[in-house]
């Protein structure tokens, strides 16, 4: 790229998606990143973090592995209240880490002088010539080529995107915290295993979100699942805001004792609520044909499948992958988004078809069953089974690998549906390995 302009490109959002596409992008010479993040200094809000298959996956890929660490999910417990008999153990072949561990391996590896804090998006722009036009909350502005729109479910990317895209308040909660595990040590079999305990208005997860290894005292993750809360509006991000003991042990009432006694053990002031929203499916995650929606910006699914921020990690590096299988293509950037939708969105379309199908055999066990630990193990077994290897075990270097290799055979057969890419041939067969 001697001799012409670096294409800018804007990141808005510091979270693991942002900063994920931050070290992907920034990575490639011809391009000139900027993250921007509306918090003044690095934040993490929540408690526990899932990481499978697929997250070590991308992890490796922009190498911050060996900075993520936490306690294993190998033994995994699930429990329907008063019904331990129905109780069953699975192996799930993952880790749950403290979300601030991932939030730090990917920072360290985020080139100096990339993020820029204290940047609150309030307005976009498409400029008829070229560019995006930001406006922040500051009075500052600026123009990128490209936009990555990496602001989590509430994005106001995609709201100026997709005109009238509402998010609704799904009448789930989750009231979340880290403690000490031997805070709960008096407590029988809490802290033995991962398990999730299932009741008819929500349930109860616990988790080691630490390798014992590292701490003397390791912490200890607590997340209470109410299905049935109050009203929220829409128009407010009612996200990690505090909650009293009171609160969250009212909504374990009618738990087993041991659980009620967990809860009861937090210290007052450290449960935090997260009111979950979800909105109708996108048919495009790209727009103005120069801005990316990642991430939950997306892909409103409310958290269906606790592995967002692997979702989010996936699309910032495809993206870097097209930009830079495109670079010398005629309408590169454009090119590049085409590639990118054309891999991830069908890819959240068939998240969508399997959350369909599960609602549909939920709805159809409760029209032929009245005994309530049926339904209920119904539930628990659509959780624990099914067809999920698409997620848990996606390689997403593999499907990178598998889309260039689409592009050859196109090629070979005279096919014209990515004429312009044929123009690097030499740089397809440098830049991509095999799985």
């Amino acid at each position: 790229m001697v001799g012409q302009l670096l294409t800018s490109v804007a990141i808005i959002g510091g979270g693991p998606g942002g900063l994920g596409a931050a070290i992907a992008l920034s990575q490639l010479s011809f391009l000139q990143v900027t993250l921007y993040e509306k918090n003044p200094e690095p934040r993490e809000a929540g408690a526990g973090i899932s990481l499978s298959t697929n997250a070590w996956k991308v992890l490796d890929l922009l190498g911050v592995s060996d900075g993520v660490k936490g306690g294993s999910k190998s033994n995994t417990h699930q429990s329907i209240i008063k019904h331990p008999e129905n109780s069953e153990a699975q192996s799930r072949g993952a880790i749950r880490a403290r979300r601030t561990r991932l939030q730090s391996a990917l920072l360290a590896k985020v080139p100096e002088g990339i993020i820029q804090y204290g940047k609150k998006l309030i307005m976009l722009e498409d400029l008829p010539t070229s560019g995006t036009r930001l406006v922040f909350e500051d009075q500052t502005e600026t123009i990128a080529d490209i936009v990555v729109g990496a602001d989590g479910l509430h994005s106001i990317i995609r709201r100026t995107l997709f005109q009238g895209h509402e998010l609704l308040f799904t009448g789930n909660s989750a009231f979340r915290v880290l403690v000490p595990k031997s805070s709960l040590a008096h407590i029988p079999e809490i802290t033995s295993t991962t398990s999730w305990w299932w009741g008819k208005d929500g349930h109860v997860y616990l988790s080691d979100v630490d390798d014992e290894t590292e701490f003397d005292d390791p912490l200890f993750e607590i997340t209470v699942r109410s299905y049935c809360e109050p009203h929220v509006s829409g128009k407010t991000v009612f996200w990690g805001i505090p909650a009293t003991n009171e609160k969250v042990g009212s909504r374990v009432e009618k738990f087993d004792q041991r659980l009620r006694d967990a809860v009861g053990a937090v210290p007052e002031g450290e449960w935090k609520e997260f009111a979950t929203f979800a909105g109708p499916r996108l048919d495009r995650i790209t727009g103005w044909k120069k801005v990316a929606l990642i991430g939950d910006a997306s892909h409103p699914l409310s958290g269906a499948f606790g592995s967002g921020a692997t979702f989010a990690m996936e699309d910032g590096w495809i993206l870097a992958r097209a930009l830079e299988l495109t670079q010398n293509a005629a309408h590169p950037v454009e090119k590049a988004l085409e590639i990118f939708e054309e891999i991830r969105s069908p890819y959240y379309l068939r998240m969508y078809r399997h959350l369909d199908e599960n609602k549909a055999k939920m709805q159809q066990v409760q029209n032929e069953n009245e005994d309530f630990n049926v339904i209920l193990q119904s539930k628990i077994d659509t959780f624990l089974y099914g067809d999920k290897d698409f997620i848990y075990k996606n390689d997403i270097e593999e499907v990178w690998a598998n889309y260039i290799l689409s592009i050859g055979s196109a090629t070979k057969k005279g096919i014209q549906a990515k004429p312009d890419l044929r123009e690097t041939p030499a740089q397809v067969g440098i830049e991509v390995s095999s799985a």
